[in-house]
């Protein structure tokens, strides 16, 4: 496991399940067979080293007579699943008034559909595993909740042109992101800009950025780069960011000027 968090709760659900198992008198090997796995990936769950998914969970429950006390783990199972660094910025995302991040090489996390994060995580190297690239789609698809908050959140976006272009996973699934970025720009609490490359003075040239505004006033910037992933509290950086970020807003094109050319995009796709 990456953190000593979520090995905990792992651990936790294991011991659960262990002692269920235990008090119906059954062999890890039984379990499995009742539940439709083996008793190797039991034994795992059991220890801590696997997650389980949400289906043993719940077949587990059932084979065991645990009254949906073993299913009602899976919110906290869900949430283990994914990297540390994903879970302390969905934290910061739940509690933000305000939400602006200019996105340079793809289409931004929070903006992309399970098939373009999917094809993502699928050309990256070294190459990821099936199970981790699930977990990576799943914890990404999860940070979209910051749309549903109450009250709503103010959240801006601006993209390069060339992430609009690139045909990530293929025509397709291109072609069913830039639907997706119409439907969420269309939101009343979303802006989403088009920076087009023909600009000759562009403020985002030092790369893709994020910042945050807390419900307690705060303000936070977060940037990705290639082997490196930080929040950023220094008040210094963050006013930085901020300036950086108000230019390239008021260089790229306007909300309903994006708009129309993500239109004209889906279009000629």
């Amino acid at each position: 496991m990456e953190d000593e968090e979520a090995a905990a709760v792992l651990k936790a659900v294991g011991r659960q399940i262990k002692a269920w198992r235990e008090a119906a008198a059954m062999s890890r090997a039984e379990l499995g067979a009742a539940i439709g796995y083996g008793d190797e990936m039991v034994s795992s769950v059991e220890r801590g080293r696997r997650i389980p998914k949400p289906e043993f969970l719940d077949n587990a429950d059932e084979a065991l007579g645990a009254g949906g006390k073993i299913s009602a783990m899976k919110r906290d199972v869900e949430e283990a699943r994914y990297p540390k660094n994903v879970r302390d910025l969905a934290k910061l995302e739940a509690q933000a008034v305000e939400l602006g991040a200019y996105a340079s090489h793809h289409i931004h996390g929070l903006l992309q559909t399970p098939e373009y994060a999917q094809a993502l995580y699928e050309m990256r190297r070294p190459s990821y595993t099936e199970e981790e690239i699930d977990r990576l789609v799943g914890a990404r698809m999860a940070r979209k909740a910051v749309f549903e908050h109450i009250p709503r959140p103010l959240i801006t976006f601006v993209q390069e042109e060339v992430t609009l272009l690139r045909p990530i996973g293929g025509r397709m699934v291109l072609r069913q992101q830039l639907e997706h970025l119409l439907e969420v720009g269309r939101l009343r609490h979303v802006e989403i800009q088009v920076m087009p490359t023909d600009r000759d003075d562009h403020a985002g040239m030092a790369g893709s950025l994020q910042l945050l505004k807390l419900r307690d006033r705060t303000s936070i910037g977060h940037s990705e780069a290639q082997l490196s992933n930080r929040v950023i509290s220094d008040s210094r950086e963050v006013q930085i960011m901020e300036m950086r970020y108000g230019m390239i807003r008021a260089q790229a094109l306007t909300p309903q000027e994006s708009l129309a050319f993500i239109e004209n995009l889906l279009g000629e796709a």
